[in-house]
């Protein structure tokens, strides 16, 4: 499954994408912390069960997020821009962004998230392939007609983590794991955001 390390650096990669000449350490500060909330509820599973990958990486988070940012700089009066100007708006929709596409996508896109938790508790993933054959046309396997069932709930899973390794409690010795990158594919991504992010604050360093 992904790290924090891997949604860090596609929140990385997002900043650096969307906010233009107002990238810069701060900036890129506040589009990590963004990518890395999600994981937070890593932490509540201890009270609340199955908290991790339901909590904060609900659909409905960066969908409310997204609600205020729009009333507040689309209708009337933006307490947002009146502060911050138009780098804290760029700001506040990149960290949207991040938080999205960094903190959230890449546990969909992996093993699963409770997408819409709390109006409906049940685990959804983004996973598959999509091959074309000379014999067999499209081959795919993102949509699943006949899905299986019963649909994991907060209540029968358990995603393993190094805070919490097992479902209830564990014993003395257990081995707590926290992964940095699990695949060469993820590793390419680490470094690659790396590389693009450390040229971009080099190259704006440079113009400043």
């Amino acid at each position: 499954m992904p790290s924090t390390v891997v949604h860090l650096a596609v929140g990385a990669l997002v900043g650096v994408a969307l906010l233009g000449d107002e990238f810069d350490r701060r900036a890129l500060a506040i589009v990590l912390v963004a990518a890395a909330i999600p994981d937070v509820d890593t932490f509540f599973g201890f009270v609340l069960t199955g908290a991790h990958r339901s909590l904060l990486h609900t659909l409905l988070l960066p969908t409310a997020v997204g609600a205020v940012l729009l009333y507040d700089t689309r209708v009337g009066r933006s307490r947002l821009r009146e502060r911050f100007g138009a780098r804290g708006v760029r700001l506040g929709w990149a960290a949207l962004a991040s938080l999205t596409f960094g903190g959230i996508f890449p546990d969909l896109f992996t093993n699963g998230v409770n997408a819409f938790y709390p109006l409906y508790d049940g685990f959804y993933s983004v996973n598959g392939y999509l091959n074309l054959s000379n014999q067999r046309g499209i081959v795919q396997t993102f949509v699943e007609f006949a899905p299986e069932e019963p649909r994991a709930t907060t209540e029968t899973r358990h995603y393993r983590t190094g805070v919490d390794p097992s479902a209830g409690s564990e014993p003395e010795n257990v081995e707590r794991v926290f992964p940095v990158v699990s695949s060469g594919t993820q590793l390419m991504l680490v470094l690659v955001s790396v590389i693009v992010v450390g040229a971009r604050l080099r190259e704006n360093t440079r113009e400043r």
